[in-house]
């Protein structure tokens, strides 16, 4: 999954090398959940391997690397999870959600809701 600019800093340096590594030498290719994602579609290690159609919607298959406790700092292989795209973003759809619930309250809270604000520009070219 692509890094958003804002948190390139707290991954380091090496991150490309670590992240190939998880995905490529550890995990031969393959995704490594075996169920922690939530999605409930396979039984033991999900079958998903890297650049391959992937199972149920013949999708092209991204391998990533999930951050189990979601902290980019922390990259021991403890911590590390080669993921396909589905599972990798089922096991963060609650820290995603909790994330965006955050940015939308500190937004609103400095004034800055931009719903209302489209909707006023748009409104303002009628």
């Amino acid at each position: 999954m692509p890094i958003r600019p804002e948190n390139l800093t707290r991954y380091p340096r090496d991150w490309k090398q670590i992240s190939h590594r998880i995905r490529f030498e550890r995990a031969d290719s393959r995704c490594e959940c075996t169920g922690e994602c939530g999605r409930n579609t396979h039984n033991g290690r999900c079958p998903n391997r890297h650049n391959t159609p992937a199972y149920g919607t013949g999708s092209p298959v991204v391998l990533t690397v999930a951050h189990l406790n979601h902290t980019p700092e922390d990259c021991g292989d403890d911590n590390l999870r080669a993921m396909c795209q589905g599972c990798h973003l089922h096991y963060d759809r609650d820290h995603h959600a909790a994330t965006a619930a955050a940015t939308r309250a500190a937004e609103l809270s400095a004034g800055m809701d931009h719903r209302r604000t489209s909707r006023s520009r748009t409104r303002g070219q009628r």
